[in-house]
C-alpha cells in the first residue's frame, strides 16, 4: 500500500488536536467538511461558526484552522489517490489518530466519498480551461557550414479560457524531441491518475 499521508509537524499538532476532540463532535465536524469540500472559494464555515467551534471544541483560532485544515487535506488527498475506506482508517492510526477518529473518517468517506468524488469530477480547480489545441511542425535546416544538422520542433497552441470569461487566451510552447517526449509522459501519468477516478 502506497501511503499519502506523511507525518509531518503540522500532521502531529493536528492530530493531537483531533485525538482531544469528543468523537460526536468529531464526527459532526467531518460530515460538514465532505459536504462543503467540492465548493471552490467558499468556507466551510462562517467566522460565527468558528467561534462557536471554538468554545464546543475547547480550541484556540489557530488550533481549530490547523484541524480543519488538515481534515479537508486528508480528504483530499484521499478523493486524489482514489483511496478505500479501510485504507484510509489504516493510513490514519499509522499517523497516531485514535482509532474512533479513524473510524470516523472512514465511515465518513465510505458513505460521502463517492458523491464527493462526483462533484469534483465537475468542478475545474485551475483558473483557466483548456478550450482548443493545435499544433505545427516545424523544421529548421542548418547553415552550409553543417550541410547535415536539421533541428525540428513541435510548435502546440493552448486556447485558455476564463471561468467567467469568452476571451480565449493562446499559448504558444515550443518542444524539441525530447521535451515533446518527456510532455507526453507527463500526461500519460495524469490520464492515469483519471482513470483511477472514473
Amino acid at each position: 500500500m502506497t501511503y499519502f499521508l506523511k507525518e509531518t509537524q503540522s500532521i502531529k499538532e493536528a492530530v493531537t488536536f483531533i485525538n482531544a476532540i469528543d468523537v460526536n463532535k468529531f464526527s459532526r465536524l467531518i460530515s460538514r467538511i465532505i459536504q462543503k469540500l467540492h465548493l471552490k472559494g467558499e468556507r466551510t464555515f462562517s467566522d460565527e461558526e468558528e467561534e462557536k467551534l471554538q468554545a464546543a471544541l475547547s480550541l484556540d483560532k489557530q488550533a481549530l484552522n490547523l484541524v480543519l485544515e488538515t481534515a479537508a487535506f486528508i480528504l483530499e488527498q484521499a478523493v486524489y489517490h482514489n483511496v478505500k475506506p479501510a485504507s484510509l482508517q489504516q493510513q490514519l492510526e499509522a499517523v497516531h489518530l485514535n482509532p474512533d477518529k479513524a473510524e470516523v473518517f472512514s465511515q465518513t468517506w465510505a458513505a460521502a466519498g463517492p458523491e464527493l468524488v462526483e462533484k469534483l469530477k465537475q468542478n475545474t480547480f485551475a483558473p483557466k480551461k483548456l478550450e482548443y489545441v493545435g499544433w505545427q511542425l516545424n523544421l529548421q535546416m542548418a547553415q552550409s557550414s553543417q550541410a547535415r544538422l536539421k533541428s525540428p520542433s513541435a510548435v502546440l497552441q493552448l486556447g485558455l479560457r476564463n471561468e467567467d470569461s469568452e476571451v480565449q487566451e493562446n499559448v504558444f510552447v515550443d518542444f524539441n524531441h525530447q521535451e515533446l517526449l518527456d510532455f507526453y509522459n507527463k500526461l500519460e501519468i495524469v490520464q492515469g491518475q483519471l482513470d483511477t477516478l472514473t
